[in-house]
């Protein structure tokens, strides 16, 4: 299995530190090491990219919840006699 192949499977912070390392090896690297960047790249950036949305998404979903729980929750209290 290689590396493109591991990337569902590796947590937010591992992607983001290849990320990071593949963009430094880029510009910084061996000439060995930075087609093999070039080459990962797109791939890494595209799965970065995939898990920001996402958790873009699942924030959006829970402020939409909380909102519309606090309003049942303003409304409940309109409805009890003080």
């Amino acid at each position: 299995m290689n590396l493109i192949e591991k990337l569902p499977e590796m947590s937010d912070e591992g992607v983001l530190n290849l990320l990071a390392n593949a963009r430094r090896l880029g510009s910084a690297g061996t000439p060995q090491q930075q087609a093999a960047s070039q080459e990962a790249l797109p791939a890494i950036e595209a799965e970065a990219a995939r898990r920001l949305e996402s958790r873009r998404e699942e924030t959006a979903q829970k402020r939409a919840r909380a909102i519309e729980q606090r309003k049942a929750t303003v409304a409940a209290k309109k409805k009890v006699p003080a």
